[in-house]
């Protein structure tokens, strides 16, 4: 008796009825189904070529974004460095110096550094003993503060792909980048700002330290540090700050934030050579306010 007679005289009975199927007819079905889902070899090369097209075509967006990401990422390091050193001061009844150094990011860090531009270190040292371990009265310019005096506060900290330019003033009517507020006042507005590091002029701050520090600590002499830096903001502890120690207690200290590429700056909109120059695209400024000493970043 065959299967399919079989189903149906057992199936009068009431019960439910099977069908039965050949196992080489189930086979070619299963390879039948495989073959229209899978791709053919002409398919997938033309997914291939859109994918690739799409990839050349949003590449410049990922690099703009790139860039976004590396002003906005250096903008809060900063800030995040400023208040380390700002809260280290007021809690342990001490000075701390920030210092600021703009190095060639074309190549590795060298020893010592190698001036130039798309690469800011910074470093904080604080006074051991709480006072400002230098002689305001000191008649000798540079005096470096004896390093045996100071303490490392944290590590070293670069961060690339930035140059720290001299932007144009805010209008100071808001809370955005072009409606900041400006140091005052504007006739020498360079003694409120870091900016031009690696040139003599323009540059801010127009001098340098009278008492810079160097890295590491532990060097025998400046000749022997890996970085020197000339460039700096001081905080008392009552959180006040002073750039490069010595100067008058400033409303405002700026340090502007442009993106590079490598060591290339973007072509200014205006005022290039000169301590107001306008960028477009992705700028960003912190901002400390000397007497209160809260920080706050201004972008566009």
């Amino acid at each position: 008796m065959f299967p399919q007679q079989a189903s149906r005289r057992l199936c009068s009975g009431g019960c439910v009825s099977r069908t039965f199927r050949s196992p080489f007819t189930d086979h070619r079905s299963r390879q039948q189904r495989e073959r229209a889902s899978a791709f053919t070899l002409l398919e997938l090369l033309i997914v291939i070529g859109i994918i690739t097209v799409l990839l050349v075509l949003i590449a410049p967006a990922f690099t703009i974004i790139k860039s976004g990401g590396d002003v906005t990422s250096t903008a809060y390091t900063i800030k995040g460095v400023l208040d380390t050193a700002r809260t280290y001061a007021k809690a342990n009844n001490t000075y701390t110096w920030v210092g600021f150094y703009e190095e060639d990011v074309s190549q590795s860090s060298t020893n010592p550094a190698t001036a130039g531009t798309g690469r800011l270190v910074m470093s904080i040292v604080a006074s051991k003993d709480g006072t400002t371990g230098y002689d305001p009265n000191s008649l000798n310019n540079p005096d470096p503060i004896n390093p045996s005096k100071l303490i490392q506060v944290g590590k070293l900290i670069k961060t690339e792909n930035v140059h720290l330019p001299l932007f144009a003033a805010g209008t100071g009517t808001g809370d955005t980048f072009d409606a900041r507020p400006s140091p005052s006042p504007a006739s020498d507005a360079n003694y409120s700002r870091f900016g031009e590091l690696n040139v003599a002029s323009p540059t801010a701050p127009l001098t340098n330290s009278q008492f810079p520090f160097w890295y590491p600590l532990t060097a025998a002499s400046q000749a022997q540090a890996q970085y020197y830096f000339v460039k700096t903001l001081q905080f008392s502890p009552r959180g006040e700050s002073r750039i490069n120690s010595t100067y008058d207690i400033r409303r405002v200290v700026e340090v502007g934030l442009l993106q590079t590429h490598g060591t290339a700056t973007p072509v200014p909109v205006s005022g290039g050579g000169t301590s107001n120059v306008v960028f477009s695209g992705n700028v960003a400024a912190v901002q400390v306010n000397g007497f209160a000493g809260d920080v706050k970043i201004y972008r566009r």
